[in-house]
């Protein structure tokens, strides 16, 4: 069963994840929203398959787990900036990971695809899956995001 059946059935009992609520305050975001078709136009198939259809990459494939250099991440969907370099941090997971993104890039919502419940974040303008943020980070936040590399591209400052 996929993610959006069985969202709908956990609905039917009570149990309905809860609305996509922005993480931080930020500026105005206009919504990006494509047909699926130009979606897959617009992405390459794996980067297609993580933000438009919530897929995971597997863990130590992105080139972007060990990027170093000082610069922005951007949605890989609409080049939304995410995350600053100096969040980024080596979380030994295989994906890029950082402990805060951008005012108001990113919003969550509660995700049950392994029953449990998990916070999911997405880009706040296309509302392209990113990845799924824990509470196992550094400080100052505290907070892990845990992000898809193919669902990012980096610009070099």
């Amino acid at each position: 069963m996929t993610r959006r059946p069985l969202l709908a059935l956990l609905g039917t009992f009570g149990f309905a994840a809860s609305a996509a609520r922005a993480q931080s305050s930020g500026p105005k975001i206009e919504p990006l929203r494509l047909t699926d078709a130009e979606w897959q136009k617009r992405l390459a198939p794996a980067a297609y398959q993580v933000l438009r259809h919530e897929g995971t990459e597997r863990a130590g494939t992105s080139p972007l787990d060990h990027e170093k250099r000082k610069g922005v991440f951007h949605c890989a969907g609409c080049e939304l900036a995410l995350f600053s370099s100096d969040t980024k941090f080596d979380s030994g997971t295989g994906w890029p990971s950082f402990f805060a993104p951008l005012p108001g890039a990113v919003a969550t919502k509660t995700d049950f695809k392994l029953i449990a419940p998990r916070t999911e974040y997405h880009c706040a303008r296309c509302e392209g899956h990113q990845g799924h943020v824990f509470d196992d980070g550094p400080r100052p936040t505290g907070k892990r995001y845990c992000n898809n590399g193919v669902a990012l591209k980096f610009v070099p400052a």
